[in-house]
């Protein structure tokens, strides 16, 4: 939880960063608060998971890959209702030992996310965002790097592994002309390991989320 609350703190730091410079730059837009709009985002993940029953268990953050489309739909002025649909990379970094010597892990888990966003319009050229949010697993694959290099693609259907899995995502969009830039934080409430032991801990995941977008 305080991974959580730190990852919305530096959300919020680079938002408040960048509506600043909103502010400036998109003084002379029209307000577009009451359009409907289709666009399309890309960016980045700092994901990393959590384990409510296993506290001990320590990982490091990993990058990977998001992007997508999303619609913009009024239903007031200042609400609306925001769906995505992304191809989102997850997962976590891990060292570990073994009588050969000391190699780094790696899971990269693959979803399909699609996030239901309440929109809050304040001003034109702010949205925050929060909503929960729908995953559904694609792949997991597992990197091994030391004495031991070689990579694993899990085998999804076994019993050990949830498709799909619900969270909740909250953030912000900064709108500078039709560019977008986008911040979240999203994590998982039900977990994606569902016999986690000590070599599969019961993890859940959690992500910041940092985007560039396009609407038209």
């Amino acid at each position: 939880m305080k991974t959580i609350l730190r990852s919305i703190a530096v959300l919020f730091t680079i938002f408040a960063t960048t509506s600043g410079f909103s502010q400036t730059a998109g003084t002379t837009s029209d307000d577009t608060r009451y359009d409907f709009k289709i666009g399309v985002k890309a960016g980045l993940n700092v994901s990393n998971v959590y384990d409510e029953q296993n506290n001990d268990y320590v990982a490091e953050n990993k990058v990977g890959f998001v992007g997508g489309g999303f619609l913009s739909i009024p239903i007031t002025k200042f609400v609306g209702f925001q769906p995505e649909i992304l191809y989102s990379e997850k997962g976590f970094k891990a060292t570990k030992s073994t009588i050969l010597g000391n190699y780094e892990f790696t899971r990269t888990s693959t979803y399909l996310d699609i996030p239901l966003q309440l929109q809050i319009k304040p001003i034109p050229f702010v949205t925050i965002l929060a909503g929960p949010q729908f995953s559904y697993l694609l792949k997991t694959k597992n990197d091994f790097n030391g004495n031991i290099t070689s990579t694993e693609e899990e085998n999804i259907n076994s019993e050990n592994y949830k498709k799909n899995i619900f969270g909740f995502v909250v953030g912000a969009d900064v709108n500078v002309n039709n560019f977008i830039i986008s911040g979240r934080a999203g994590w998982d409430i039900s977990k994606t390991d569902t016999n986690g032991d000590s070599s599969k801990p019961r993890y859940k995941n959690q992500v910041l989320q940092v985007t560039l977008g396009y609407a038209f």
